[in-house]
């Protein structure tokens, strides 16, 4: 059945609404919505630099991926198999980029052990996660399972205590950093497949022609 996304086609871009703090659950965060600017952001690749996202999705297309971290298996499973279509994103004019809280070190393990080629980054300070829209805190039930399990949450910026990670996303922006298309969904063992994203991401090119 074939993918039904909204694409905004006017040549305006709607005010960016920036949250402005994490959202109480997965399922109360609100994500950017197609039409709306992205911010400007920057955090560290894998090496420890300093990327600015901002400019980066603003140069060329964009899939934009949230993760929760490479301790995640739904999260690495699904980093694995967008290298399905990477190869077509690329043809189509599309950049790359995965987006989670894991410090620079943790990304490095990330790319090794999944084999991909394509960009990750860290927002250890959630960032990008916050500006998107899709923080949220941890439970204190989850969180403590967590902390059992050896899990290096975030912690959330004048309390320490508390923890966030992103609810996971899609992001599919345009050349003049518009977001096209979004998807999340806030059961994290449920993510978008390969083959949708590539349809949503021939329909964005598509709309733009």
């Amino acid at each position: 059945m074939k993918l039904l996304i909204t694409i905004l086609t006017c040549l305006f871009a709607l005010p960016l609404v920036a949250s402005a703090s994490p959202a109480e659950s997965a399922e109360t965060a609100q994500a950017l919505k197609p039409g709306q600017a992205t911010p400007q952001v920057s955090l560290l690749t894998p090496e420890g630099e300093s990327f600015d996202l901002g400019a980066a999705v603003r140069e060329q297309p964009t899939l934009l991926i949230f993760y929760r971290g490479g301790w995640c298996p739904y999260c690495n499973r699904h980093l694995a198999a967008l290298l399905e279509i990477e190869e077509d994103l690329l043809e189509l004019g599309f950049q790359i980029i995965a987006v989670s809280p894991d410090q620079p070190a943790a990304l490095q393990l990330t790319i090794a052990k999944n084999e991909l080629n394509y960009q990750l980054l860290s927002d250890r300070e959630m960032k990008a996660a916050d500006s998107y829209g899709v923080a949220f805190v941890v439970p204190e039930d989850i969180r403590t399972k967590y902390e059992e399990y050896g899990i290096d949450l975030a912690s959330v910026p004048g309390n320490p205590d508390a923890k966030w990670l992103p609810v996971p996303a899609i992001f599919l922006i345009g050349a003049e950093g518009v977001v096209r298309f979004v998807h999340t969904n806030s059961d994290y063992k449920l993510r978008l497949d390969p083959a949708d994203i590539l349809e949503a991401a021939e329909d964005v090119v598509g709309s733009s022609d």
